[in-house]
Formats: C-alpha cells, sequence, structure tokens
C-alpha cells in the first residue's frame, strides 16, 4: 500500500506515537547515565585503592625505616670504627691498619652539653698529621642529604680527585645520620651512609663511584628520600656487588648509629666538617678550602 492510501493518523494516534518516542529516547538515556554513573564510581574506586596502596606502601616503609636499631653491630670491611673509609689513588680503597669488628653504643661517651665551636681532640677520633713522607691526610664528615656537601663537592672534588689520584693526598669520607630528622620519618641519612657500608664492605672500589652517584641523586631536605630499592639500584648501577640483603637487613645501621653518636661526642655539629693533617676547617676564617689545604700541605713539609 502507498504513503498515499495508508489512513491518516489521528491526533491523539500522533500524540501517543512521539510520546512513546520520548519514553523511549528518555529510557536509553537514563541507561547511559546510569552506565557512566557506574563507570565514574568504578574508576574513582579504583583510584581510591590505588591511593590506599600507596599510602600503605609509605607507612609500611617509615615503620619499618622506624624500626628499633640495634645497639651493637658490626663494622664493614675497609672502614675504621670512626665511620671512615679512606680512599687513595684511582678510586681504590685503603683498608685501615687495625680493623674493628662491632661497635657498640654502650662505649660512646656523652655528647657535649654545649655545641662547641670546634672539635677539642681529633686526635681522638683518628684525625690526625700522616708520618713523614706520607700524603696528606683529608678526613671529611659529611651527609648524603646535605646542600652544602654535595655543593662542596662539586666545587673541590675534581681538585681532590686530582691530588689523590697523584699521591699527594688520601680522602677519608665518614657518613652520618646527622639529617635523618629532616627526612620526613624515613631516616634517608642513616640508610643511605648504611648502604655506603655495604657497598665498602663488598665492594670496596666502587664505594667513590656510589658516592658521587648519591650526590648525583640527592633528595632534597625535608623529603622521605630516596627508597631502599633505589639505593641499592645505584649500588649496581656503580658497579658494586648485589647490596639488597644488606640493606634490607639493615645490617650497618648499628654501625652508622655508632660512628654518628661518636662524632657528636667529639663536637662535629655540622656537615661538612673537614680536617687536613688533624687541623680543622673554619670556613669563617679561611673561605677557601683549597687555601686552607695548601697552607697544611705546606707546614707538613
Amino acid at each position: 500500500m502507498s504513503p498515499k492510501n495508508e489512513p491518516r493518523l489521528t491526533k491523539a494516534e500522533r500524540t501517543a506515537q512521539a510520546r512513546e518516542k520520548a519514553r523511549l529516547l528518555r529510557e536509553a538515556q537514563l541507561k547511559k547515565e546510569k552506565r557512566n554513573s557506574w563507570l565514574i564510581r568504578g574508576g574513582v574506586l579504583a583510584a581510591a585503592v590505588v591511593i590506599v596502596v600507596i599510602i600503605a606502601l609509605v607507612v609500611i616503609q617509615t615503620q619499618k625505616g622506624n624500626e628499633p636499631i640495634a645497639s651493637s653491630g658490626p663494622v664493614p670491611a675497609n672502614a675504621n670504627a670512626f665511620g671512615g673509609v679512606t680512599v687513595g689513588k684511582n678510586g681504590a680503597v685503603i683498608a685501615p691498619t687495625t680493623a674493628a669488628k662491632t661497635v657498640d653504643m654502650k662505649s660512646v661517651p656523652p655528647a657535649p652539653t654545649a655545641a662547641p665551636t670546634a672539635v677539642a681532640d681529633p686526635a681522638g677520633i683518628g684525625v690526625k698529621a700522616p708520618a713523614s713522607g706520607q700524603p696528606a691526610q683529608v678526613v671529611m664528615y659529611l651527609d648524603f642529604m646535605c646542600p652544602a656537601c654535595n655543593n662542596f663537592e662539586k666545587t673541590y672534588g675534581a681538585e681532590l680527585d686530582s691530588l689523590r689520584n697523584e699521591g699527594k693526598i688520601t680522602m677519608e669520607y665518614r657518613p652520618l645520620p646527622f639529617l635523618d630528622r629532616f627526612s620526613s620519618g624515613t631516616n634517608y641519612s642513616s640508610r643511605a651512609a648504611a648502604a655506603a657500608a655495604c657497598v665498602v664492605d663488598q665492594s670496596p672500589d666502587k664505594f667513590k663511584a656510589y658516592l658521587d652517584s648519591l650526590y648525583a641523586h640527592q633528595p632534597e631536605e625535608n623529603s622521605s628520600g630516596l627508597d631502599n630499592a633505589t639505593l641499592e639500584k645505584l649500588a649496581t648501577e656503580a658497579g658494586a656487588a648485589n647490596i639488597n640483603s644488606c640493606v634490607d637487613a639493615k645490617t650497618y645501621r648499628p654501625f652508622v648509629a655508632y660512628t654518628g653518636a661518636l662524632a657528636a661526642a667529639a663536637g662535629i655539629n655540622a656537615t661538612p666538617t673537614l680536617f687536613v693533617n688533624g687541623q680543622q676547617w673554619d670556613p669563617n676564617k679561611v673561605q677557601d678550602f683549597n687555601t686552607f689545604l695548601n697552607t697544611a700541605m705546606a707546614a707538613k713539609k
């Protein structure tokens, strides 16, 4: 039947048809909105789950980082009982003549009641002029979160490396847990120093490369710092043996706590703190470290 022969719809029929079409459109729109609502709810829920997981991981890491540290523990091979690692020509670590096996917090003397302006007895922490004919001794107390330490390395590191490779000086690095209080509860300074101890114990020839890498990836103060997985990865990238189990077991955290307390008891209250042949550098008196270094080296001759 052609459209011409089809009966015309009445007004009521046309109205009913329009209403039915509108109803179907409304139902389709409601189904679409309901479907989108569930998708949005699902997305929000998934995002919430991710956030909860991240927060949980941060809390777990923080709690693990704040777990009590044993009062005694082993000393890493190639380090001395003062926390020092001595680097000579071409990055080779010079093992101490007398190697300590363990340290114990009970043997640390009390810290001074007032902050001293200088260390009263450097020899008491193994800082003294070497024998005649030996390279000059440079000792540096540092913190891997300390921006001033990083700036010192950027300013003087190349010259010190050159003098060290020429056999004119040795560089002894003593990492401290000084800025733990500025690492959002994760004790980053202690963790980084303990990771460096793992490296010097297992791969001493890679210690300097690892130290440089920690400076290159230095986190900002008042941040959580690098996590343990990153500390472990950087050691591998520096060419060291796998230190995962050493870091995860906190093997050298007691050593770091002990050497930090020992430094504080001796009067070390800032980083970097440097000595050359037993003499402490005071930047307020001699601003340029190279000038102080050259003067101290000349006095030894």
